[in-house]
Order: structure tokens, then sequence, then C-alpha cells
């Protein structure tokens, strides 16, 4: 062979990948793989996938992350991530390899832990203080009054150290911006709770706000804990699709075939791609046939031929051939980097979006503190009593103390979270519901979305029992997506294969194969002598003067498509359809929908600049798609849907994931997400009123602590009571 070869590098194992070593160090003794589990949904899920791969030799342990949907495995070196691949689709799972280099640890499970550690101490420790302060509104006085007020101090400065620290880092973020979140007034009123408090218990003062700075604690971190579990962790999916490149590839050298890191690989190298496997770089064939699966990246329904001279590109899966590439780019210059980089710039403009409680939160911060300043002037220019003024000061920023705010948002989200996931619809981003609310312009991707993304043969009645007999037995041979389908109509229409002699599936073309002393073919026209169409077919030759029979394949609806379209239309919503599939594919889905306008072969980027232009126009886009080619379409869209069945990358890419199939829920989504910000703004309107009635209590000096903690718990409950109406 004349073309170029690169001397082969050194040999590096499996588990260089899964840890920042050396590049040349010495192997470890164990590799690390990581794999993407798309499919699993529940813990007979997690057992089986972890018994089937523990079972596998050479591999020693293996952990799920059902919410990453991801299985991390340590096995020997010698054990490959397609062996594990192959188990788990044994046991019918499906499996995609991912990079463990690519993929930093998620410290979601450690940040829901560690707000659950503290609302437990904050919980606990404002019932042991509310006890003592109940002793001392009962009548306590004097000696017993003051050591309760001590045994309170003792219990609530190290609680509120450890508890109240989120709130203390974030207060501390806005103030070193320059700027004022929720957060400022609630760490105010904590800390000029605790230091009033401390200096009345040293002069033996009647009353201490120890119990209102615990509860004031409590039902905040109530809130954020809520928030944090109502949507799934948020991991970027510009890293998830980095992710989903190849780790390794086979590197043709002189010396013949090596497993190299592919981030070891240069422009100019000779790659081997076998069948099933995905392309590690872009480049141009220079040897082989075979057929190329372009779904995730392109929507694609059908595989493309591929030949010498054919350019391919990273993320695209080889399906019947080998093929030999010669690399034209890669690491970062792929496509699939090209497109995570659009993923990035997308996200970085969703981040830009201002909360319902952001902005109640630049009103409200500023307001608290310019009424507290006013009351402490106020009442010290009338009594000249510091002490006086700086209690009646630290009362009126506890009594106007953001509980009710503070749960606001989140009580609303988690009731109807709770509702949407009856209905399969997982919320993921904390202001999904309120940029769903805004949604007047929905965008549906084609394949694998509005259709199931599988090709159903839609004529097999025109076949007699012969030629069907005869193309079961060629289709069952292949792998090929139409065959399969052949393969499961004719079973299912009880056909038995024919006796086949010297069945040879030629990649890139088709299966033939010897019947009754003649040769017969299933596959492409050209190769059997027939003239394509417009629609999705495959061909059977039966070797005989007859033309060749055409097999016809349509791209079944998924459930509920046709009733999603028509609600959203009929909620007054505009619906465009944008598929990167063929021009004649597109244009019947549409025309079967009702939907008008629609764009057929969109390339990644085309459809992301679609969004970008309906955005620049003013409308708030709802995004729904599945693939590799959708991802940056759904983090530049106001807000995104993917179904569960869609790969990692997308379903990371979108606020909103589809647990079903059925995509009907969609409508009502949009309908809940509208009665849900309904209920937020209710919940500000139900928080200034409460505010405008107690904080006249405060300034006039009526705010005992027993008030304030009155007032905090009936404010929030009349809240939480609001939210559940969604239910």
């Amino acid at each position: 062979m004349t073309a170029h070869m690169r001397p082969a590098p050194a040999a590096a194992c499996p588990g260089c990948l899964a840890a920042p070593a050396d590049p040349v160090a010495e192997t470890p003794k164990n590799a690390r793989l990581a794999l993407s589990l798309p499919t699993i949904h529940c813990q007979a899920c997690i057992s089986a996938v972890e018994r089937g791969l523990t079972a596998h030799p050479g591999v020693k342990t293996a952990r799920v992350n059902l919410t990453l949907k991801r299985v991390m495995v340590d096995a020997e070196p010698e054990v490959t991530a397609p062996d594990l691949v192959a188990t788990l689709a044994g046991l019918g799972y499906e499996a995609h390899e991912l990079d463990p280099g690519a993929l930093r640890a998620t410290e979601s499970d450690r940040a829901g832990r560690d707000l659950l550690m503290r609302l437990a101490v904050a919980g606990f420790a404002s019932m042991n203080v509310m006890l003592l302060s109940v002793s001392v509104w009962a009548g306590a006085a004097d000696a017993t009054r003051d050591l309760f007020h001590w045994i309170s101090a003792a219990i609530t400065i190290p609680a509120i150290a450890f508890s109240a620290q989120p709130f203390f880092r974030n207060a501390w973020a806005a103030l070193s911006a320059g700027r004022l979140n929720m957060d400022v007034p609630i760490v105010l009123a904590i800390l000029l709770a605790l230091v009033t408090s401390l200096w009345e218990t040293s002069l033996s003062g009647e009353h201490a706000y120890f119990d209102a700075a615990l509860t004031l604690t409590f039902f905040l971190l109530a809130g954020r804990y809520l928030d944090f579990r109502t949507r799934a962790v948020a991991r970027s999916a510009a890293e998830e699709l980095a992710a989903l490149e190849v780790p390794r590839a086979s590197l043709l050298t002189d010396t013949g075939e090596r497993d190299v890191p592919a981030a070891s690989l240069a422009v100019g190298d000779l790659i081997r791609v076998r069948p099933g496997g995905r392309m590690p770089v872009d480049g141009i064939i220079t040897d082989g046939r075979s057929e190329l699966d372009r779904s995730l990246l392109t929507g694609e329904t059908l595989p493309v031929f591929a030949e010498p001279g054919r350019a391919v590109s990273a993320g695209e899966v080889n399906l019947t051939g080998p093929l030999t590439i010669r690399a034209s780019a890669v690491g970062q210059d792929t496509s699939l980097h090209r497109m995570a980089d659009l993923v990035a710039v997308a996200e970085s403009g969703r981040s830009n979006y201002t909360s319902l409680a952001d902005k109640a939160a630049k009103l409200y911060a500023p307001g608290v503190h310019i009424l507290s300043a006013l009351a402490f002037v106020g009442w010290y220019l009338y009594t000249f009593d510091l002490r006086t003024a700086l209690n009646i000061a630290a009362a009126v920023l506890i009594i106007t103390c953001p509980c009710a705010l503070g749960l606001a948002v989140p009580a609303v989200t988690t009731a109807a979270s709770g509702r949407l996931f009856r209905r399969g619809l997982l919320i993921k981003h904390a202001t999904a519901l309120e940029r769903l609310a805004e949604v007047d312009t929905v965008v549906f991707d084609k394949t694998g979305t509005l259709t199931e993304g599988t090709p159903q043969l839609t004529n097999i009645a025109d076949f007699p029992p012969t030629a069907l007999s005869v193309a079961l037995a060629l289709a069952q041979g292949s792998s090929h997506p139409l065959s399969l389908s052949i393969t499961d109509a004719a079973r299912a229409a009880g056909t038995a294969a024919a006796e086949l002699h010297d069945i040879t599936e030629v990649p890139g073309y088709g299966t033939e194969a010897t019947w009754q002393g003649r040769r017969v073919r299933l596959g492409r026209a050209a190769w059997v002598g027939a003239t394509s169409g417009t629609r999705t077919a495959t061909f059977l030759s039966l070797g005989d003067d007859a033309a060749p029979r055409a097999f016809q394949f349509t791209d079944s609806l998924r459930p509920g498509a046709a009733q999603a379209v028509r609600e959203l239309q009929g909620a007054g919503k505009q619906v465009l359809l944008i598929s990167g599939d063929s021009t004649g594919a597109v244009e019947t889905l549409a025309d079967r929908l009702g939907i008008a306008d629609w764009q057929a072969e969109a390339l990644p980027q085309d459809k992301a600049a679609r969004i970008d232009d309906l955005t620049a126009q003013g409308h708030h886009v709802l995004m729904v798609g599945d693939g590799l080619n959708d991802t940056a379409a759904l983090t530049a869209a106001h807000v995104s849907i993917s179904p569960a069945s869609a790969l990692d990358a997308a379903r990371v890419a979108s606020d909103i994931v589809l647990l079903g199939r059925d995509l009907s829920p969609i409508a009502e989504a949009c309908a809940t997400a509208k009665r849900a910000t309904k209920r937020i703004r209710e919940n500000f309107r139900i928080a200034t009123v409460y505010n405008v009635l107690a904080v006249p209590l405060a300034v006039a000096g009526f705010a005992t602590p027993l008030i304030a903690a009155l007032a905090m718990s009936t404010s929030s409950i009349i809240v939480s009571l609001n939210a559940l109406r969604l239910k």
C-alpha cells in the first residue's frame, strides 16, 4: 500500500483515558470504562445492568448512576468497551461508549446531600431553641430566662454557622459583583438577629431572636432543597458531546493496526473503522464500501452509501463493511467538536434569562434595607437609645423576612413538576416552567421526535409468498435498518425463510445468494437493475426476467404527535418542522400533520440559526428534538424538550425530558406552565400583602419574637397552600 503511514506510537492502555495520568506512565492494573445507558429507568434496570456486567469475564465492578444514565466499570486492561456494549445489547439495553477523560465528576449528588444535611441541622436546632423560647414566652424571667437565652445562643451560633453557609456564600458573591440578590437581606436578617440577641442576652434583656434566625434558615433551606429536587442534574451538553467522541481508534501503521487514543491522531493518518464503529475523526474514505448511519448527526432517516472518495464526519456510524479513512480533521477541529462549540455558545446565552425570583429580589432587597435603616434612624432620633433603635431595626428585617418570597417559586415548581411528572414530563431546569409559559412558537425535529425513526414496511401484501420467503432469507442475515424491517414484517405474517446458498452481504449495496440455481438480490435499486423513486424503498430481484420488486417503507408517527401539533396550533402557537431529512420525506410528514412552515435538509447550524432568527423577531421558541444535530438548537431555544429515547447529549441540552413515547403531554405542559407562573405571581402578591400588614407592627415596636415567629410561619404556609392548588 502506497498510502501515507505513520510510525506507531507507544501503546496506551484503556485506563489511561480515565484519569489525568502521564501518557507514558506505566500501564495501570485496571481499565476504567464509561458507558452511556439512555434506556435505563428504574432500580430493576440498575440491578440487571450491574449483574450482567460483573458476570462478564475480567470485569471487577460496575456502578450505575440512574440520574446520569451512566455506568462506570472497573475491569482488567484487556476488557474493551465494545465487549461491554455487546453484553448489554444481549440484555436488551442500549449503550454508547463515553470517554471517561472528557467527563468531569458530577457534584450534584454531593450538593443534594449537603443541602439535606444543613436542612436537618437547622430543623433539629430550631426545634430545641423553640422549646426554650416557649418557656420564655410562658413567663420564665430573670435568671431562668437568661439561662435559656444563653443555652439558645450555644445551640444557634454553631447551627447557623453551618446551616446558613449557602446564603453567606451567595450573598458575598453578589456583593462582590456589586449587585443585590435575595440572599443579601436573608444574611443581614440572620446576622442582625444574632447580634441583637447576643447583646440583649448579655444585658439580661427580655427578647431574643435566636428562634427566628433558626426558623428563617430552616424555611429557606427547605425552599432551596425543594428547588434542587425539582430538576435533574444540570450537566453541560457540550461536555457530554465531547464524551461521545470515540476515545480510541485503530491506526494503520507500517507494522499493521495499532489501537491508540483518538487524541493522538493527526491529520493524514489512516484509520480503520469496522462495521458498527463510530467515526473518530473527519476524513475521506480511501478504501472499502459500506453504508453510514448519519441520523444522530443530520436527521437523515436512511443510511447513505459510502465508497472511496466520500467525506465522513466524526460521530457517524459505519454499518456494513470495513472502511479505511484518511483523517482530514482531528480533535477540536472535527465537525462533532464544532457542534459542541455551538452548544456551549447557546448555553451561555440561555444563562442570561432573569427568573421571576431574581426580578422580585431586585425590588425587595433594597426596599427592605431602606425600610430597616429608616426605622433605625427614626427610633434613634426619637429615643436616643441605640439599643432600642437596633432592636426595632432587627425586628423589621426579621418580620419582613423573605420566607414567603423564598418559597414562592420552589413551592410552585415542585407542585407543577409533580403534576407534569405524572403525565410523563421531567422538569430539569429551575426556570424551565417560567420560560415554557412564555412560548408562542414550537419547532419540531422529525426523525426520532415526531416519528419513531425506524422504517416500517407498507406494501407487504403486494408480494406473493415465494418472493416474500426469499426476501426474508436475504434480509435476516443483515443488520441494515430496511432489512430488519422486512424481517420483522415477514415473520409477523408467518412467512418461513426460503433455503438459499452462498449468502453474501455486499457492503453498501445489499445481500445476494443462490436460490434454485438463480442469483437473487435484495438491496439498492441500481445494484439490482431497478429505477429508484422518491419514496424510501429497497428492491428484490429473483434473477428472472421479471422486473425487480420494490419494498416500500414509511417512518411511523410517534403516539400523540398529531394531537400535540393540533392542540398547540389550537392554543394559538405557531408550529414549525425543521429536519435534516430529505425534502420528500419532510414534505410528506408536514402535509400529514398540517404543518405549513417546514424546512428540510437542515444542518445543525441551520437549525440553530433559524431559532436565533425567530428569537430576534421577538418569538419565544420551544424546540423539541432528539439527535446530536438538535443539541445546538435545543440550547439556542427559549426552552427545549427531548424524549427519553434521545441521545444523552440531546437530553442534557434540553430543559424538559419526555419520559414516554407519547407527545400529547407537550401541549398540557405549556398550559400547566402558564398556570404555574400565575401562581408564582400570586405568591409574590401574598408576600407583598403580608409585608404591608406586618411592617407597621415591626416599625411601631410591636414585633416581639413570638409575633415574628407566627408571622413567618403563617406566610410560608399560605404560600405553600396556594402552590398546592396546581395539583
